[in-house]
C-alpha cells in the first residue's frame, strides 16, 4: 500500500499502521480516510499529504 507524507511537517501516513489515535484503523487505505481527518502532528487536512514511494 502507498504511504503518504504531509507536505507541511513530514508526517508519514502508513496504511498498514493507520492512525489509531485519530480513529483510523490499521489497514485503512488513504482514499478511505474521511475528508475531515487531520494530520496528527500539525493538524492540516488530508489534502496536504502526497503519495511517496
Amino acid at each position: 500500500m502507498t504511504k503518504y507524507q504531509c507536505k507541511i511537517c513530514g508526517y508519514v501516513y502508513d496504511p498498514e499502521e493507520g492512525d489509531p489515535d485519530g480513529g483510523i484503523a490499521p489497514g485503512t487505505a488513504f482514499e478511505d480516510i474521511p475528508e475531515d481527518w487531520k494530520c496528527p502532528v500539525c493538524g492540516v487536512t488530508k489534502a496536504e499529504l502526497v503519495a511517496i514511494d
